[in-house]
């Protein structure tokens, strides 16, 4: 999506200033110890050398020269690793700047894991739609249909909330992320096992008066795909988790995507996560549960997994025609050129609409994007808060450098 939801779903997510904290951050995927904790974090500096840190595999014809410059721009604005996968006109590039560790100084390579964040939310969106499509709900039901009592109070109504109201943010229920304990309850107690069960996040939310009547508007909310998980257990008896696996992860063959439900550790070869603070010291948050996120943001893959997933998601592997049509009926938000669809959103990149998602997490962004007719795609992970957050003094370059690197992947110029 263009870059003003991105700041703002972004922000949204990760709470804002709870995260420009200097309390100290585990430094690695293993479980946090006081001594593998870096005392400062390394610098940007440590990591502006993009030439030496860069590795790409691709096939012909070599990838254009204004994603790799870039991709280098990212790291070279502060940025301590960024990794691509750009699929344009039947060519395929895959290409990686910077470090996914600064503790070790390992170089990021293209099919490191990441934190997806809210990208989750399409594949959440899609095993929704699928259910539809198998005549198990429909997308009119209300979410006290599956949800008795779960949504009430303080003006608050499920018997008024639809499950497409869910998908498209179109609910009203306030994000329960704007309550501090949620990062709190990580930083200030400098506990990144700590597990919030998704009942427990709602009751957060609904504790709070409706930010509009339902249906009237569209503003984004985490609120919304926490209900939408657990109206997938209520509908299948099974969690978000196993039926995304189930439905979407091992169909496509996604080896490098999980969902997990509270495990903090990143397996496999990764990008480490860092949060940087006013003075660009980095601090690693990669041991970090996603519980907080759960179905609106906790999965982990890599942008070519990403990528396979929003092809399949719009060509048919995954979704009936009818449900393609339910995921492609938009509604306005308060963003000028950005429409919410049901777990994607459509904006315009040099004049052609494009579909996707953004995610972030502590110490990561994904965004991905697909030109419409599928002619043209790009997936870029970055391990900073850096691309995503706007009250960091320098963040603005990351994000001009970001902004770049869509027009390259997408435009004709």
């Amino acid at each position: 999506m263009p870059r003003p939801p991105t700041i703002r779903r972004a922000a949204a997510v990760l709470g804002v200033g709870a995260l420009t904290l200097a309390v100290a951050a585990p430094t690695a995927s293993a479980r946090p110890t006081a001594s593998a904790r870096p005392t400062a974090s390394a610098r940007p500096s440590a990591v502006r050398t993009p030439a030496a840190a860069s590795s790409t595999t691709s096939t012909t014809p070599s990838p254009r020269a204004g994603v790799r410059a870039a991709l280098d721009d990212i790291v070279a604005a502060g940025a301590p690793g960024a990794v691509a996968y750009v699929r344009r006109d039947g060519h395929i590039w895959r290409l990686a700047s910077g470090k996914a560790d600064l503790l070790t100084g390992r170089a990021a390579r293209p099919g490191d894991r990441v934190r997806i964040g809210s990208v989750t939310k399409s594949f959440v969106a899609a095993v929704l739609l699928q259910l539809e499509g198998e005549g198990r709900l429909s997308l009119d039901d209300t979410v006290d249909r599956w949800l008795p009592g779960v949504v009430a109070g303080h003006g608050n109504d499920g018997t008024r909330i639809t499950v497409r109201q869910l998908l498209n943010h179109s609910s009203g229920l306030k994000d329960y992320l704007r309550d501090s304990r949620v990062f709190a309850s990580y930083f200030t107690a400098n506990d990144f096992d700590h597990v919030w069960t998704p009942a427990r996040l709602v009751r957060l939310a609904v504790a709070q008066r409706p930010d509009f009547p339902p249906g009237t508007k569209a503003t984004y909310s985490n609120t919304n795909y926490v209900l939408a998980g657990m109206v997938i257990r209520a509908v299948t008896g099974h969690s978000p988790q196993q039926e995304v696996t189930r439905r979407v992860i091992e169909p496509l063959g996604l080896r490098s995507t999980a969902f997990p439900r509270t495990d903090p550790r990143l397996r496999g070869r990764h990008l480490h996560g860092y949060l940087a603070n006013f003075y660009y010291h980095y601090q690693d948050v990669t041991y970090f549960s996603p519980s907080w996120a759960d179905a609106a943001g906790g999965m982990v893959s890599t942008t070519d997994d990403v990528a396979e997933f929003f092809r399949a998601l719009f060509d048919g592997r995954l979704l009936r025609p009818a449900q393609v049509r339910e995921l492609t009926t938009v509604v306005p938000t308060p963003i000028e050129g950005l429409a919410n669809g049901l777990g994607v959103g459509r904006s315009e990149q040099c004049g052609a609409p494009v579909w996707g998602h953004d995610g972030a997490f502590p110490g990561y962004f994904t965004q991905a994007l697909v030109r419409e007719g599928g002619d043209r795609q790009v997936v870029y992970a970055v391990n900073s808060d850096l691309a995503a957050l706007p009250y960091i003094p320098g963040a603005e370059k990351v994000q001009q450098a970001v902004r770049a690197l869509e027009r390259a992947a997408l435009c004709d110029s």
